[in-house]
């Protein structure tokens, strides 16, 4: 048994290194305009000035931050440091708050909204770049992102977040995440991509918290030692909105009929756009919601959440192909299934299968893990260009009208899958 998962680890580091890491590094650095270019499309082709996402330069902050914590290659904090950098001085929005949805190429206010979505990940990269590195100024704005999304997306009156705001933090009327989702003003999508960061911000503040020190970095190869305190009102805050967190997910987002997690909701958590069920959020969110109960730490909350993370993991095996890769998601309303096998539903597959097998015992979940790891081997990656491929079709042909790199192609369900795999072996 040792031997199959050792034999996945070693292969995911290599995939990881030279196909995803070494891809990002190779193509994606803007040295003309700064950070990171906008788009590689399906065929290959640079689009150097497409717009630049929060969210894709956010991921790519988190991919490079995590790859240099676990593997400490300097090239690996050179482009966390690039990624750092550029969120900092182009995409906060010095006088309002918050993170811009987008800039043009060269860096400019593009969309200035603020979708909550988008600033969960900036807390996201920023955390993990202050875990990497010890660097004081990445936590202080990810606290300030923080403290916004308290701020202008809780809802005080039903609980849970708000979708979006204008970038003065009032209302707007398009909600939506993306063209693809319904507008309604709470998500589940966007709830799970705030617990994520608030995990990693919570872990990074007690990883902190112990050492009572750290390392600022304020430039390549320039490290000064700095003296670090993290107030305790900070950690039992971000506790406190975690323990939410968990509370929203197993008594509002999960139906408890189905097991499988509601998509869309009204203010007052009333069920929105029909019965849909997204198979690649729910194997995600089995994993990433068993990870916030195991930082937070509370045993109690533990121990109600592992029983809740296997019925969603299984719940999500509606969605398993014979080949062992998972489909996106369907509609039972209206009979629709958007059976393409995207890259990013197949990465979280293989974490979700395999968080069962390490924390539970589960011989199949590991066997789920390896069948649907070998699928990605054998029809994902591209082997001569590097990365993954968006997804293929249910017949098998491969799609390559979604991009190879883009706002929503990024270096981090892929990498986040090699990097799991790697630390959760190393420490069994």
């Amino acid at each position: 048994m040792n031997g199959r998962v050792d034999m996945m680890r070693l292969e995911m580091q290599d995939v990881l290194e030279k196909n995803i890491l070494q891809f990002w590094l190779d193509k994606m650095q803007d040295h003309e305009n700064g950070g990171f270019y906008g788009r590689i499309d399906g065929s290959g082709q640079l689009h150097p000035e497409a717009e630049k996402g929060a969210i894709l330069n956010a991921r790519i902050l988190w991919s490079f931050s995590a790859a240099y914590r676990v593997l400490g290659k300097p090239e690996y904090l050179e482009a966390a440091t690039r990624a750092k950098d550029y969120i900092i001085d182009h995409f906060v929005d010095e006088e309002y708050g918050g993170v811009y949805w987008s800039l043009d190429y060269k860096g400019n206010p593009l969309d200035t909204k603020k979708q909550f979505y988008a600033i969960g990940f900036v807390i996201y990269g920023l955390s993990e770049y202050a875990r990497a590195t010890g660097d004081r100024e990445a936590l202080d704005y990810a606290l300030n992102l923080y403290e916004c999304i308290e701020e202008h997306a809780l809802d005080s009156e039903y609980n849970g977040y708000i979708e979006a705001c204008t970038r003065e933090w009032g209302k707007i009327a398009d909600m939506r995440l993306s063209e693809l989702d319904a507008n309604y003003p709470k998500s589940q999508n966007t709830h799970l991509h705030i617990i994520e960061p608030y995990t990693n911000l919570l872990r990074c503040l007690k990883e902190m918290q112990a050492k009572q020190s750290c390392d600022y970095v304020p430039a390549i190869g320039a490290v000064l030692p700095v003296g670090i305190s993290v107030p305790m009102e900070t950690v039992v805050s971000v506790e406190a909105s975690l323990r939410n967190l968990i509370d929203i997910f197993t008594d509002k987002i999960l139906n408890p009929e189905t097991h499988h997690l509601d998509l869309f909701f009204d203010m007052d958590w009333t069920r929105g756009a029909g019965h849909l069920e997204s198979y690649g959020h729910d194997i995600e969110c089995s994993w990433l919601m068993h990870e916030a109960a195991l930082v937070l730490g509370d045993q109690k909350i533990l121990e109600k959440v592992e029983k809740i993370v296997q019925m969603v993991a299984k719940a999500s095996e509606k969605g398993l192909t014979p080949d062992g890769a998972m489909i996106h998601e369907a509609n039972l309303d209206t009979g629709r299934v958007d059976d393409d096998l995207h890259w990013w539903v197949q990465a979280e597959n293989v974490v979700g299968w395999f968080n069962l097998w390490q924390h539970f015992g589960d011989e199949e979940a590991l066997s789920k893990a390896e069948k649907c790891w070998k699928y990605i081997k054998d029809q994902l990656i591209d082997w001569d260009n590097g990365e993954w491929f968006w997804s293929r079709h249910k017949d098998g042909s491969l799609n390559t009208t979604d991009d190879k790199a883009g706002f929503w192609k990024c270096p981090y369900h892929n990498s986040r899958m090699c990097l799991e795999i790697i630390e959760r072996t190393a420490e069994n």
